[in-house]
């Protein structure tokens, strides 16, 4: 890795919003129950969870209502040895989120609950973000911000032209959240401008085709191939980096689940090379939640530790894997049993 990433010794920053998860069973049982399980989540804090237990100087940014509630949920993260000094407390509410158990986030498994919370109430000019990237070598956000409001979109600008400034590393997860861009925009209106200061974006191809407007061939699945999968990726990797010169690395994740059969495996473009990870295959998994997640924050793990490009990526691809198996929204598995778990 040396020569594509700077050494880093600094905090790594997930900036997002922290939303609750509500989980209610396919069945209904939790209505005669008295019962709903919920979860701390929200993609950037998966991250920032995974990178803490991991033993990195994780800190996280999020904006908060000031009430008891939020002080619980401090509590939890900072038991879980992440920075929360960032925290931004303004008006609005905690946002929530409606998932089915064992369903992934989309179609009628998936209500959003967040309008008037208080990080979508976020505007520019609010934050103090020499403040809040002080001691920050490493920046990461995913495309649900944005995804947000307007104002939301405008705030991730304000700050990734900060970090830009002061060279901070900068990484994107391309999310796409087809319930949220709301607010009459496309992603593709928006996203090229927060992705031109990445240094490492991450996704899949089809999530970049709609982010990033990188075509995707149309008749890929006809096959089923994983070797034209691959391709595609190969392909949408070298297009970020030619479209987007910051950029030093791509990686993209496949997860196929239209059967009984979970199959898995990921990319890591770099150094102008590509990299494909092991397949992982299971017939049963027992939470879809955060295995994205989990892939970003070992990735962004790799590079900030110098590991090798394949070390990198087949430790990201064991942890997101292992992630279908933690039935929490970020992962509670450990460097050593991620290691274990790698093919």
């Amino acid at each position: 890795m040396s020569g594509i990433f700077n050494k880093q010794h600094g905090k790594i920053l997930s900036f997002g919003e922290l939303l609750l998860r509500i989980t209610p069973d396919a069945d209904g049982a939790w209505l005669t129950d008295n019962q709903l399980p919920v979860y701390v989540g929200g993609a950037e804090l998966n991250v920032a969870t995974a990178l803490a237990l991991w033993d990195l100087p994780s800190s996280y940014f999020t904006a908060l209502p000031d009430n008891g509630l939020s002080a619980q949920i401090i509590k939890h993260l900072t038991d879980k040895k992440i920075d929360t000094s960032p925290v931004f407390y303004g008006d609005g509410r905690l946002g929530l989120y409606f998932l089915t158990s064992g369903q992934d986030l989309k179609h009628d498994a998936l209500i959003y609950d967040r309008a008037g919370s208080a990080f979508a109430n976020l505007k520019p000019g609010v934050i103090d973000w020499d403040k809040v990237l002080r001691d920050v070598s490493w920046f990461h956000f995913s495309a649900i911000c944005p995804a947000i409001s307007q104002n939301v979109a405008d705030v991730c600008l304000e700050v990734l032209q900060v970090a830009s400034k002061k060279q901070i590393t900068i990484s994107l997860d391309l999310n796409y959240r087809s319930k949220l861009w709301k607010y009459g925009k496309n992603p593709v209106e928006v996203m090229p401008q927060l992705a031109k200061y990445c240094d490492l974006i991450m996704g899949n191809v089809w999530a970049t085709e709609t982010m990033l407007g990188i075509p995707v061939e149309p008749n890929i699945h006809e096959s089923g191939q994983k070797s034209i999968y691959l391709k595609e990726a190969l392909n949408s990797s070298e297009h970020i980096t030619l479209q987007y010169p910051r950029c030093k690395a791509v990686a993209n994740t496949f997860r196929f689940d239209a059967s009984s059969e979970i199959n898995y495996y990921t990319t890591l473009f770099t150094g102008g090379d590509f990299y494909s990870s092991h397949e992982y295959q299971s017939d049963k998994v027992v939470d879809k939640v955060g295995s994205g997640d989990c892939f970003m924050a070992g990735i962004i793990y790799g590079f900030y530790n110098q590991a090798s490009p394949t070390e990198t990526l087949e430790f990201a691809t064991a942890a997101a894997f292992e992630q279908l198996f933690v039935k929490s929204d970020a992962t509670d598995k450990t460097v050593d049993e991620i290691k274990t778990a790698i093919r």
